[in-house]
């Protein structure tokens, strides 16, 4: 069985966050349906605005990013109920970078609520697929055909247990102008 990392501790930014949409959610649709009259489609319509909240809630908490279990074969991102496996064939660099994430767009996927998930655009890292509880925690994996981000409690031991599981891989690509 191979080690596991826990996810980085949730910043200030991806709690108050989280706190804030989940009760924005229930707020919004707890004065909707208020605002839906007693007839009889509204009789319909109430108990549907009473779950709609969770359509949200419970999709982003399925998704939350609790830790990372690596070997020679893949990297497991542990979520909720399951785990999401990234192929670690053709692994060339692997580097601990505080500021990956910065100036990223959002493709798709959830940029702050219980985790930042999903497909994401930068000029320095390209297209990247990003699993992460704190970007000042960023460790990039360079695949053959894709790029990780992850978010490790301890970023250093991360990146120095897969340099000994692939001696070969290099750290961080050394980029012109900075």
């Amino acid at each position: 069985m191979s080690p596991r990392f826990e996810a980085s501790s949730w910043p200030t930014s991806l709690k108050a966050v989280s706190v804030i949409t989940t009760i924005v959610l229930f707020v919004f649709f707890f004065f909707s349906r208020r605002a839906i009259p007693d007839d009889p489609v509204g009789l319909v319509l109430k108990p549907v605005f009473f779950l709609i909240p969770f359509a949200f809630l419970i999709p982003a908490l399925l998704f939350i990013v609790r830790g990372y279990e690596v070997d020679r074969n893949e990297l497991r991102i542990q979520r909720l109920l399951w785990s999401t496996s990234i192929p670690m064939r053709g692994l060339t660099r692997i580097w601990y970078d505080p500021e990956a994430m910065r100036k990223s767009l959002r493709v798709i996927g959830n940029g702050g609520f219980y985790a930042i998930t999903g497909l994401f655009q930068s000029k320095t890292l390209g297209r990247y697929r990003a699993f992460v509880t704190d970007p000042g925690s960023a460790v990039v994996l360079t695949l053959l055909n894709r790029t990780v981000v992850v978010s490790p409690e301890n970023p250093e031991s991360f990146v120095d247990y897969v340099r000994n599981l692939f001696p070969s891989v290099q750290g961080q690509p050394v980029r012109s102008g900075v």
